[in-house]
């Protein structure tokens, strides 16, 4: 079964961009469009995409609240990609904290799209460490957000599952982990599942923002 995408972006040329290149794929298929975030639950409702790409900045609802209120009123709800034009965006942040599985930027080549929305759609997330680190290091409280630390401190995580979490945050694979402890890929994931578990993460993603909101992880 091909991959199902839905595109929200206010910029008609923007989607219709995203559609070419997606569309050039035999294994992606885009379900619909939308010009706003308003409109994302009703048609991730009637449509059930595997990915929703979409726009950070948008007029009437923003990505932000789009990706909130999808994650709150849908079961079992399709990943999110924020696509972006600018990286180091509150907005961008904001999104990730929200539950958004990862963000592209516009001006990302054809192959980087494609990449991005097969990678989301297998359950991975699409961080660019550097990046998270910025916006974390301006957006993310300097490692004082008290519920987060709440968080980290309920979750009782062991020395190597520390370690793992860390290591995510650097945006380390599973198997480049694996190669760093020097265990097995299955063991990671092992291990990364109980990290998820235990911080009521829904992904890598805020898994890693719990991680530097809380301090564990420095952003600099």
């Amino acid at each position: 079964m091909p991959v199902t995408v839905l595109l929200v972006d206010d910029e008609p040329l923007v989607r219709a961009g995203l559609r070419a290149v997606l569309e050039a794929q035999p294994d992606i298929e885009v379900a619909g469009e939308a010009a706003d975030g308003a409109a994302v639950v009703p048609l991730v409702r009637r449509l059930r995409p595997d990915v929703v790409a979409m726009d950070v900045r948008m007029p009437l609802l923003d990505g932000i609240e789009a990706t909130r209120v999808l994650l709150r009123t849908v079961s079992d709800p399709p990943r999110i990609l924020v696509v972006t034009t600018f990286e180091d965006d509150e907005y961008v942040y904001e999104a990730l904290r929200a539950g958004a599985d990862g963000f592209l930027l516009k001006r990302a080549r054809p192959a980087e799209i494609v990449h991005a929305v097969r990678l989301i759609a297998e359950g991975e997330s699409l961080l660019f460490p550097a990046s998270v680190r910025r916006l974390a290091a301006e957006y993310g409280d300097g490692g004082g957000n008290r519920a987060a630390r709440a968080e980290l401190e309920r979750a009782r995580l062991t020395d190597r599952e520390g370690e793992v979490l860390r290591l995510m945050a650097r945006g380390l694979s599973n198997a480049e982990i694996a190669a760093r402890l020097v265990v097995g890929t299955e063991t990671v994931k092992s291990h990364v599942s109980a990290v998820l578990a235990k911080l009521g993460a829904r992904d890598r993603t805020q898994a890693v923002i719990t991680a530097y909101e809380s301090g564990f992880v420095a952003p600099g």
